[in-house]
């Protein structure tokens, strides 16, 4: 039998319910997610502050507005998906406000995909104010063929 990434967080789980190992995951532990970002942007620093709460170690890194586009294009980001930020992580793109347990599936299911994104910036998105006030909101998986298909969805509050 072949130990794949798969195995090896699957059996984390097992021990982390029964107790054996602390409640930290394999996942968050070996992943660390680089935001892109504009220096000004106040909601980003709240997202990432989400990710880091949810145990994921974060890099950021301030780019002009015109080289944080270009970063979006050149890494598949559909024009229609764009957000005010973008992170990479275990080689996915993350676009916008997505939250910590969506980042946490992708990397358990490994789709052959460029990434997720949640388009613009939703109120009561991760990072976008209080989650009472939540907007409805789709977190769309980006295929590597372009295609797109809703991953999850959060309804309004």
């Amino acid at each position: 039998m072949t130990l794949t990434r798969r195995h090896v967080l699957s059996a984390a789980a097992s021990l982390i319910s029964l107790g054996i190992l602390p409640g930290r995951t394999f996942a968050q532990d070996l992943e660390t997610i680089e935001v892109f970002k504009t220096a000004t942007c106040g909601c980003c620093h709240d997202w990432i502050a989400h990710l880091q709460d949810a145990g994921f170690a974060v890099t950021a890194q301030d780019l002009e507005y015109d080289a944080l586009a270009d970063l979006k294009q050149t890494a598949g980001v559909p024009e229609g998906l764009v957000s005010c930020h973008t992170g990479r992580i275990a080689g996915y793109v993350i676009e916008g406000h997505v939250p910590a347990a969506d980042i946490r599936r992708l990397l358990v299911e490994r789709p052959e995909a460029i990434g997720l994104s949640v388009p613009g910036m939703p109120i009561g998105s991760p990072g976008m104010g209080p989650e009472d006030q939540r907007e409805a909101y789709d977190v769309i998986l980006i295929g590597r063929d372009g295609a797109t298909m809703v991953f999850a969805s959060y309804p309004a509050a």
